[in-house]
């Protein structure tokens, strides 16, 4: 972060106050608050960050007004399109497209690291059968740290680097065993003639009496998913990733955390909820009255899965995920599954709707991907899980940015204080 010439003069009554402005490569200028409070003696308040900037970046840009999204400066359409997982991976751990000999070699370093320690079985034991598998995951994850002593010494490099390559091997492994012990079957072990996604697919799908095989569709779709859930700059999980970082936390912890924020219903279970709401909707017939509702203001009922809090314009990824989910369809039918049946007649239905074109309300990744995990075969209670396998690189890069910038602090947000002030205590006979 460089200073420029440009300030902005804050006026607290008779003083005025000249606050540094630093200009970003892309975005808005930012003005920098930092010596606000010794100099003022006053705090911003800016209840769920919203405008405020918590740190310097260089892994993720997000336009909402123009629809962008770029990883290290490559459009997210495009790299979904032309690169796949693992590229996406290296470029943002590192910051540049591997040649075709680093890239052989970080996929053979994944492909190495995809079992997970023998013993750890007995943590998944431990759990319920019915526990969600997200609860399953954090733990899972958080206990990572009890096993691989070599990779928490956060400020040794090389224990940095190989805790990043085992938490990307390692993710698929415990999700889809997290997914196996939901349903009561035997875990799968990885395999190291599959790629990142088909291997995925085939821990999740195969079962020991007969041969499972990855159809290139789905393996082609399943990399997608990851591909753009990869990272989304200073989202909840990542801040929360990046906040139990600053404390100095092992990197196991900090993704673990990341994984219990993303578990809430605002942020990783927006795929869930859209399901959940076709499954509501039911038959193609309902969708006009569904439609009805949702132009009411006065009904509750809202499309999951349409428009975006940060894209204003349209989802830059819903384009690439639209065309997976219609080979993906495609591929399984819709014929004899209802809810894929409606959510291709409401996809449609709402396109063709002047009132959703007009409020920009179009189809996002998260009705795309919904989709074809439900066309796939996975319950809802496992898209999250995937979302979480998708962001763990996002997670990681995020992290090790953080440890390497000097102006790293531990986290302390300040509050607008509105409770009692100092009061005597009462003793018990006297209240």
């Amino acid at each position: 972060m460089s200073d420029t010439s440009k300030t902005a003069t804050l006026t607290i009554g008779d003083s005025s106050y000249e606050l540094p402005i630093y200009t970003p490569t892309a975005g808005p200028d930012v003005i920098d608050i930092r010596k606000l409070y010794s100099q003022a003696g006053v705090f911003t308040y800016d209840p769920g960050f919203t405008s405020t900037a918590a740190c310097d970046s260089t892994i993720t840009f997000i336009d909402g007004d123009k629809g962008e999204l770029l990883h290290r400066g490559y459009p997210i359409d495009q790299l979904a399109e032309k690169s796949h997982y693992l590229e996406v991976c290296f470029l943002l751990l590192y910051g540049y497209l591997p040649k075709a000999s680093e890239l052989e070699q970080f996929e053979r370093t994944i492909t190495q690291h995809t079992m997970i320690h023998e013993q750890m079985h007995n943590f998944f034991r431990g759990f319920r059968r019915d526990a969600h598998p997200m609860a399953t995951m954090v733990g899972v994850v958080g206990a990572m740290s009890a096993f691989y002593h070599d990779s928490t010494d956060i400020n040794n490099p090389l224990e940095r680097e190989i805790a990043s390559h085992r938490l990307i091997a390692k993710m698929p492994t415990i999700a889809a065993m997290a997914y196996k012990y939901s349903i009561g079957q035997p875990f799968v072990y990885p395999r190291n003639d599959l790629d990142y996604a088909a291997n995925f697919l085939h821990m999740c799908f195969a079962v020991p009496a007969e041969q499972y095989q990855v159809d290139p569709i789905l393996a082609r779709a399943m990399d997608r998913i990851f591909t753009l859930h990869a990272d989304h700059e200073q989202n909840a999980s990542t801040s929360t990733v990046r906040l139990a970082s600053s404390s100095g936390a092992n990197p196991f912890a900090c993704i673990a955390a990341g994984i219990a924020c993303l578990w809430g219903p605002a942020h990783g279970g927006a795929n869930q909820a859209c399901l959940e709401m076709l499954k509501e909707i039911g038959t193609p017939d309902r969708i006009p009255e569904y439609i009805a509702r949702a132009k009411d203001k006065n009904d509750p009922f809202r499309l999951m899965g349409f428009g975006h809090r940060v894209y204003k314009n349209f989802d830059p990824r819903a384009t690439v995920m639209k065309q997976s989910a219609d080979e993906v369809l495609e591929l399984m039918g819709v014929e004899n599954n209802p809810i894929l049946a409606t959510a291709k007649e409401l996809e449609q239905a709402a396109l063709a709707d002047p009132y959703f074109a007009e409020k920009k309300l179009f189809p996002n990744v998260d009705f795309y991907s919904g989709i074809i995990l439900e066309a796939m075969g996975f319950p809802t209670s496992m898209f999250t899980p995937v979302f979480a396998l998708s962001r763990t690189v996002g997670w990681i890069s995020q992290w090790k940015e953080q440890l390497v910038d000097p102006q790293m602090k531990i986290g302390r947000p300040r509050q607008l204080y509105q409770g009692e002030t100092m009061r005597d205590y009462v003793d018990i006979e006297k209240r």
